[in-house]
């Protein structure tokens, strides 16, 4: 990440803070990556990260402490509202970052923008992200307390949906970013057990998906610690 994207990113979380509804986001996607290096602070985790989407994630149901209207309290920071797709999904573009709401979708004919008449915005809806939602951490970081999915949690999710990617490089993007960082924690002894846990407790389904990835990509040995 360059010095200037992180402190615009500072800014649009201190922004959500002053407004009230921080509390009721989690951060998900790349920005998590670079959040990890301050829970593993006692280890030396350095993310290869090259993005400009902040991805945030809303939970069902929607829980907000006040109602805001966030394009209108991000436009002094030089964000403008762009719309994409032919559904009309509202995303905040800035010449470095580009901020985007996103859902957990559940069953079919539900992926539609999902109106956030507390946010002023809306949000989209995707399959498999519910499972974020389970299993917390809270990061501290200049004054704001942060919510993101558990690093083992954000890595078995890319197992998950690599395969599912139609862009070859978002695949691998996905691909390189769990293996690192579940190499890192073996390595680092943290949390196995806890890797283990979150596995376990997903479907049956994606559990197999998760399995058949590691072997067809070799990864014997976190097979073993994940069963």
């Amino acid at each position: 990440m360059e010095k200037s994207q992180i402190n615009l990113c500072l800014q649009v979380l201190k922004k959500l803070h002053q407004a009230g509804v921080l509390d009721g986001i989690i951060i998900i996607g790349s920005w998590a990556l670079y959040f990890y290096s301050f829970y593993f602070e006692k280890n030396a985790y350095v993310p290869d990260i090259r993005t400009r989407d902040i991805d945030f994630l809303v939970p069902i149901p929607p829980k907000f402490k006040n109602k805001t209207d966030i394009p209108d309290i991000l436009k002094d920071l030089g964000f403008i509202i762009n719309f994409k797709g032919s559904d009309g999904y509202i995303r905040l573009d800035h010449p470095e970052l580009i901020v985007e709401f996103l859902i957990p979708e559940f069953g079919r004919d539900h992926d539609k923008p999902y109106p956030l008449p507390d946010l002023g915005l809306n949000a989209q809806p995707l399959r498999y992200l519910s499972f974020l939602t389970e299993h917390m951490i809270t990061i501290s970081y200049d004054g704001l307390k942060l919510r993101f999915p558990h690093p083992a949690s954000h890595a078995l999710h890319k197992l998950i949906v690599f395969g599912r990617r139609k862009s070859k490089d978002k695949a691998d993007k996905d691909k390189v970013q769990a293996l690192n960082l579940l190499h890192f924690m073996v390595k680092n002894e943290q949390n196995t057990d806890e890797m283990k846990k979150i596995f376990k407790s997903m479907h049956k389904k994606w559990q197999k998906t998760i399995l058949n990835s590691l072997e067809k990509l070799d990864e014997k040995n976190l097979i073993l610690i994940l069963t």
